[in-house]
């Protein structure tokens, strides 16, 4: 098949094998999910001492725990005997140490190993030298980033940054306030698709007037096809008569106490490489964080998060969350309908960018210079 070169308005996406070739996915997990901080779970999720969940991080399970002096710790989610995986349900609740149901070697919850049979007849053994492997964590917005790389990179330059880079602010994300927030409602998606697709869509709004009719109701401009994140420090304002963020434009709830004049009644949206995407209106904060499982599968968790107080009063959240709900259920399907076409010959040499997606190419060179490739 042959392409037509593209002109200056339209430049080349990827080509569509790196939607669809498992060998591409498995370059990914190595060189992205493995190499870089991965937001894993909630820190909140985690309440009491001997809590834990165990999260996929490219191709590891991981656990993340509660400690008992109230910190939290990362581990592979490998028993150090004989590789058997440690924790088998996604979350939980110990009382002071993790078994391996398979030999019962025991660790507390530093990852030191405690206990194993016939432990004591051998009294050569290092126990310190047998403990869990440990991951790097770190906390931020209230959650827990996690890396597994030897000598991770640095947290402030590749997390923080990117909430500086798209803000134009270092303060602006901080102003929310999220660590503080509680959970208001969790939706959990599996959608058919690759993670990039995602990603992708989520970066443009050149799609929003045809898909996303709530959303371009109480965001107008968003109808012209430019994404919040097309100008940095550029926050969508609410159309005339919209009272707050919600599925009919009535009104939300009172405005974060640290959230300025300037960014309120404003819609501002950040993506954190390779798999978070933060959404920040007035009232509440959005997080999307997505498990990418095989090239053709993603799992996204959703966190809708409000003033405490707003939760523990009971309030109604069904109109402010159902905005942003209708809006992943939307994207969603059009990236499963995307996923089929990756593979066909008519996107071997992939499809193109429009001007208000040109800044797509940037996730583009990003992700081949992880990958170590030239750029398409």
């Amino acid at each position: 098949m042959t392409t037509t070169p593209p002109s200056p308005s339209l430049v080349p996406t990827l080509p569509g094998r790196y939607y669809t070739d498992p060998e591409v996915f498995r370059q990914e997990q190595r060189h992205v999910f493995e190499a870089l901080w991965f937001c894993a779970v909630r820190g909140a999720d985690l309440e009491r001492p001997g809590a834990f969940r165990t999260v996929q991080v490219g191709r590891e399970s991981v656990i993340v725990t509660r400690t008992r002096t109230g910190g939290l710790r990362a581990f592979l989610n490998i028993c150090r005997h004989r590789g058997a995986r440690l924790c088998l349900e996604e979350s939980g609740e110990v009382r002071r140490t993790l078994q391996c149901p398979y030999h019962a070697w025991t660790y507390d919850l530093d990852g030191r190993l405690v206990a194993a049979p016939n432990l004591t007849k051998m009294p050569d053994v290092d126990r310190s030298a047998y403990g869990l492997v440990e991951v790097a964590l770190r906390e931020w917005l209230g959650y827990a980033w996690v890396c597994l790389a030897e000598e991770p990179p640095c947290f402030e330059e590749t997390v923080r940054g990117a909430a500086v880079e798209r803000l134009g602010d270092p303060a602006a994300v901080e102003r929310y306030g999220t660590e503080g927030l509680a959970l208001g409602r969790r939706v959990r998606y599996d959608v058919r698709a690759n993670w990039k697709l995602i990603v992708e869509n989520f970066m443009e709004c050149y799609h929003c007037a045809t898909i996303h009719p709530e959303l371009t109701d109480v965001l107008p401009e968003f109808a012209d096809g430019y994404a919040a994140q097309y100008y940095v420090g550029h926050g969508a304002e609410f159309g005339d008569g919209v009272q707050g963020f919600t599925v009919d434009g009535s009104e939300g709830f009172g405005r974060l106490p640290e959230v300025p004049d300037g960014q309120d009644r404003r819609y501002y949206a950040v993506t954190v490489r390779p798999t978070v995407f933060v959404n920040l209106v007035p009232d509440h904060v959005i997080l999307h964080r997505m498990f990418p499982l095989a090239e053709d599968r993603t799992v996204v968790e959703c966190d809708w998060l409000y003033a405490p107080e707003v939760v523990a009063s009971g309030a109604d959240l069904s109109k402010s969350v159902e905005l942003f709900h209708r809006v992943n259920t939307q994207d969603f399907a059009a990236c499963e309908r995307t996923q089929p076409a990756m593979a066909s010959r008519a996107y071997r040499a992939g499809g193109v960018l429009v001007p208000t997606e040109h800044h797509i190419g940037g996730f583009h060179a990003w992700l081949l210079g992880r990958l170590g490739e030239p750029p398409a």
